[in-house]
């Protein structure tokens, strides 16, 4: 890192007088990042939200471009990336007042999948000084024939937020875009920003390209965020995870702030947080919904009266976790836990933006459980120690859009090509022969699907270059290209008969809630016990169920994962019974009956407990690891359990611990041998190769890869029933003839990594090999009330269940008590 303080630049006369009509000093930082832009150096900046890092991002290029007169431009100076389009938009606004305020020449403009027509071809034309847009804007760009001639003068790429791009497939396809704006315009440096990074090195080495090094430059501290803990009366709830309980609390505390933003983990949470409050509201206070799946008119609406300064409150999920700055936020409620550090940190920073005052935020946890994450989180943040995401390695499948990209652009040599990928930091380490197959895929579908013209997408001249095989496969590509997938919605029908034919629709569930499922097994939907039948298309066939015990009664809550790190902070606070101090009362009550009833295990244990109630018995294992990993963990659990005799019924996890029953007794069982790493062999590849998840994990591939559209041009979007058709169909036909395809090897990648964490599995697994503690009991623990009322919530909808609900936490809070 440079030290700014040493060969700090000066600004021009007009940059310093406006900072000094602001009644600022140009921070150490900002003057450190127009130093690395004169040297042009790549650089990350990393400071915190009000410490003026956009400005800092930007102001090299307005000092630039107020040295160069406007004939002397000939293109895009500055291309910033955003991972949102409202962030991009909010950018070009705030961006327009310094450029106002200084009589600036220069033109700064947002372009997005919102950007009218219009102006999208005027920018084509005469291209603005400054373009702010988002990764899919860069690959239709790269994917343009005019992109070398437009990119030609570009002398910066600014990545904004960063962090929240660069391990997904999203950030695969970025990195691929950044490596073609270099192969075009070679001397553009590189900047990234972000205010939650924890280990800037992996950050580095994604930006990074070729030999050239991302120099790390450091904003102030600035003021400690103030975290505080609501305890509602001193007492959280055994199980729930809604919050309910102190909405009344929440409320007073909205009332108490000049303008909060109360963030959930997902959109039924948002949803029915939103509707507590406004039973709560007596003095009609404006309080507003903000989430994916509100119309964009609404969400503008939204923002709009938010940037106003008209509402009191906002409930929202992550659509503003990178938020829009709104000065007027002073307070962040987190109902429920956070599920990671570096998500609250960047949710904390909502709340005002000035670097000399803390932010405050309100963690409200919905169970006890929850506390332990949320008091694991507030000391986390007061070290600031993160969790960061890992290194990736960059995905096929968006490496096959990204290829059928640069042909749609121009002819490319396959070796430039291979060279220029290279240069991106997911695909460094990217083999000869995984390009080659990649490229096949791209242009013939690969060996089984090459007979099939509709896969033939590229074609190798007698000059060796590849080129796109017409106009009509560019123009289809260009309505295509991206890397985010939602997920489609499952009508729920009852079969008619004998055969799998859908009747009566009783609902929608998104797919991802049958994932875990196979034919025959049963779950809960609306109150009823159902068993699958057949996933066919986009209907879940079922029938009513005979047993009353469901294989899997309740799957969903959070759809983030417990970050490893935070998950590793609340194993060890709990082990530390020194540590019990700084928890609530009712915690410390909670743990101290654990202990007595049952045990409290080292941070490297596992606590399996084993105990009979009524005529089932369960076995309940603690991991600490995340609903993802538990429910992958139960399933193949139940395997074994089955091979034993046990004759297990069914499992259900959250994200501390999961819950297995069965007809016969499981006390007497080898816990070691039940939990041993080699579970993740042949159990794990017969279940994946049985199961709806790889079909699912597959359609994804093939949507990214190209390999099946959702649009044609001139046509209404394919449905999702027509997406999954074409999708199974390819599918089938390729493990029937071509089993180590590609795509199946992404799918199969995809599923291990998304869909059912093996990878974490796999160090859960290998952390507590010979460190399982089995406790068997005569009845049910502390720690195992939350679990029996998951069996239990799904099955009791409305009002009366959970009356029903409550009664029977009751019941079951007392059976644990000694």
């Amino acid at each position: 890192m440079a030290d700014a303080a040493a060969d700090s630049p000066r600004l021009p006369s007009r940059f310093a007088d406006w900072f000094a009509a602001q009644g600022w000093s140009p921070r150490a930082h900002q003057l450190e990042m127009v130093a690395q832009a004169q040297a042009g150096r790549d650089a990350l900046l990393i400071a915190p939200t009000g410490g003026g890092k956009t400005l800092a991002g930007f102001l090299p290029t307005l000092v630039e471009l107020a040295g160069r007169p406007r004939e002397a431009r000939r293109g895009v100076h500055t291309l910033y990336i955003s991972p949102l389009k409202a962030l991009a938009v909010d950018v070009e606004r705030n961006l327009a007042r310094p450029i106002r305020e200084m009589g600036l020449d220069v033109i700064a403009e947002s372009r997005t999948g919102d950007t009218g027509i219009a102006r999208r071809q005027r920018q084509k034309v005469r291209p603005p000084d400054i373009l702010l847009t988002t990764p899919e804007q860069l690959a239709l760009f790269c994917a343009w024939e005019g992109s070398r001639l437009y990119f030609e003068d570009l002398a910066c790429v600014i990545v904004d937020e960063i962090h929240a791009l660069h391990a997904s497939k999203r950030g695969d396809l970025l990195a691929l875009g950044l490596a073609r704006l270099s192969a075009l315009a070679p001397r553009a440096r590189r900047v990234g920003l972000s205010a939650t990074v924890d280990d800037p090195d992996v950050i580095r080495r994604w930006l990074g390209h070729g030999d050239r090094p991302v120099d790390l430059v450091r904003g102030p501290a600035g003021a400690a965020p103030q975290v505080d803990l609501l305890l509602s009366g001193g007492r959280t709830p055994w199980a729930g995870h809604t919050a309910q309980h102190a909405m009344a609390e929440v409320y007073q505390a909205i009332r108490e702030a000049r303008t909060a933003l109360v963030f959930v983990n997902t959109r039924f949470q948002a949803e029915f947080a939103f509707q507590e409050l406004w039973k709560l509201n007596e003095d009609n206070l404006p309080i507003a919904l903000h989430h994916g799946s509100l119309a964009a008119e609404q969400r503008r609406k939204v923002e709009a009266a938010m940037a106003r300064g008209e509402l009191k409150a906002v409930v929202c999920t992550s659509t503003l976790d990178l938020g829009i700055d709104w000065g007027d936020v002073d307070l962040v409620i987190q109902l429920a836990s956070p599920k990671g550090a570096s998500r609250m940190v960047q949710r904390i920073g909502r709340a005002n933006h000035r670097l000399d005052e803390p932010s405050r935020a309100l963690f409200v946890p919905a169970n006890r459980f929850e506390t332990l994450e949320c008091q694991a989180a507030r000391e986390a943040i007061a070290e600031n120690r993160l969790d960061g995401d890992p290194a990736r390695t960059g995905a096929l499948d968006v490496l096959a859009q990204h290829l059928l990209g640069c042909a749609c652009a121009e002819p490319v040599p396959e070796a430039d090509l291979f060279d220029e990928v290279r240069r991106a930091g997911p695909y460094r380490d990217l083999s000869p022969e995984d390009f080659a197959r990649t490229l096949d895929l791209t242009a013939t579908g690969g060996y089984a699907l090459s007979s099939y013209d509709r896969f033939r997408r590229m074609v190798q001249g007698p000059d060796g270059l590849w080129r796109v095989r017409n106009a009509e496969t560019a123009r289809r590509h260009r309505l295509n290209l991206g890397a985010i997938l939602s997920p489609d919605v499952l009508s729920v029908r009852v079969v008619q008969g004998a055969r799998l034919v859908g009747g009566r629709k009783i609902g929608e569930i998104e797919e991802g809630y049958f994932e875990m499922l196979d034919p025959g097994d049963t779950f809960v939907f609306a109150g009823q016990v159902w068993s699958l039948a057949a996933i066919t298309g986009m209907d879940v066939l079922v029938r009513p169920a005979r047993s009353e015990d469901p294989n899997m009664p309740s799957w969903g809550g959070s759809k983030f994962a417990l970050s490893s790190y935070l998950a590793a902070r609340v194993r060890r606070m709990m082990s530390d019974e020194t540590a019990w101090a700084r928890l609530p009362p009712d915690v410390r009550e909670w743990l101290d009956l654990q202990r007595r009833r049952s045990r409290i295990v080292a941070e490297d244990e596992m606590l399996v407990e084993t105990f009979p109630r009524g005529r089932r018995h369960f076995l309940v294992a603690y991991p600490f690891e995340g609903r993802l990993a538990h429910t992958t963990l139960a399933m193949l659990l139940t395997r074994r359990l089955e091979r034993a005799g046990a004759q297990p019924l069914g499992f259900v996890c959250n994200d501390y611990a999961l819950a297995v029953w069965s007809l016969k007794p499981l006390d007497g069982l080898d816990m070691d041998n039940l939990f041993a790493q080699d579970m993740l062999g042949d159990d794990l590849e017969d279940w994946l190769a049985e199961s709806f998840m790889m079909k699912r994990a597959f359609k994804g591939c093939a949507i990214i890869a190209g390999l099946i559209e959702r649009r044609f041009p001139g046509e209404p979007r394919k449905t999702g029933r027509q997406v999954t058709f074409s999708t199974d169909l390819i599918y089938d036909v390729l493990r029937r003839h071509q089993p180590d395809h590609l795509l199946l090897r992404c799918a199969r990648e995809e599923a291990a990594a998304g869909m059912i964490d093996a990878a974490r599995l796999g160090d859960l697994l290998a952390r507590v090999a010979g460190r399982i503690r089995h406790v068997a009991l005569d009845r049910l623990s502390p720690f195992a009330v939350p679990m029996l009322m998951e069996i239990g919530k799904e099955r009791s909808p409305g009002q009366a269940g959970d009356a029903i609900l409550a009664e029977a936490e009751s019941e079951l809070i007392a059976e644990a008590l000694p």
